[in-house]
């Protein structure tokens, strides 16, 4: 990935809670010499490996855990927010018109090997941990265990386990910092007059990281 040095994220603490918010990600991996993409929602686990791994599973009658070769290189996306910037929300346009669009956003890439689960004990657990992520938020969650036992394990019978062990994550962080501050305010306030609720998240994380960088 194209990273100029000043949209770079590198702290760990804020590219695992990007993944943790936007758990979905986009498994790359090369079936039959071709490039193939997956959307899996993945389990961050920091504490396993040294970079951590990233836990999910697919559909057994998906050919990646099939055709891939275990140990090779693979690369997960996940995303954050995105927006287009409109030229017209930098102060400077009415003074030169020496501006042009461009598009903010925030993604987190991991670099890693995949190996294969098939094995209904880890398939169940990697199942109850993610269920457990995604549920722990609500009033009334749902659990695993709700569902009745053997119609858990006629649909556990359909999955197989992956795993992606990281050994590099890279993070960009795309907003608007090689611009002025003044500019840098035009877009966030462009943004929260956006539609979109994407838009009004990326003007929070422009203020957010703009405050962190105050001394």
């Amino acid at each position: 990935m194209y990273l100029p040095r000043h949209f770079a994220e590198t702290r760990a603490e804020v590219l695992h809670a990007l993944v943790r918010a936007e758990p979905l990600g986009t498994l790359v991996t090369e079936q039959d010499g071709e490039p193939v993409a997956d959307e899996i929602p993945f389990l961050l686990r920091p504490e396993l490996g040294a970079y951590g791994t990233l836990q999910a599973h697919v559909a057994r009658a998906n050919p990646l855990w099939r055709t891939h070769t275990p140990g090779k290189p693979v690369l997960l996306l996940f995303r954050g927010p995105q927006a287009y910037v409109s030229p017209s929300w930098y102060p400077d346009k009415a003074e030169h018109g020496k501006v042009v669009p461009t598009w903010n956003y925030i993604v987190v890439q991991a670099l890693g090997t995949l190996q294969i689960h098939d094995d209904p004990v880890w398939v169940h657990r990697q199942i109850r941990a993610l269920t457990d992520q995604q549920e722990g938020r609500r009033a009334e969650p749902w659990a695993v265990d709700d569902a009745p036992a053997d119609y858990l394990d006629a649909m556990r019978r359909g999955i197989v386990g992956i795993e992606v062990q990281v050994l590099r994550w890279t993070g960009k962080w795309k907003m608007s910092q090689n611009h002025s501050a003044e500019r840098q305010a035009g877009v966030q306030n462009g943004l929260l007059r956006e539609p979109q609720a994407d838009a009004a998240a990326l003007s929070q994380a422009m203020a957010d990281r703009a405050s962190r960088s105050t001394p």
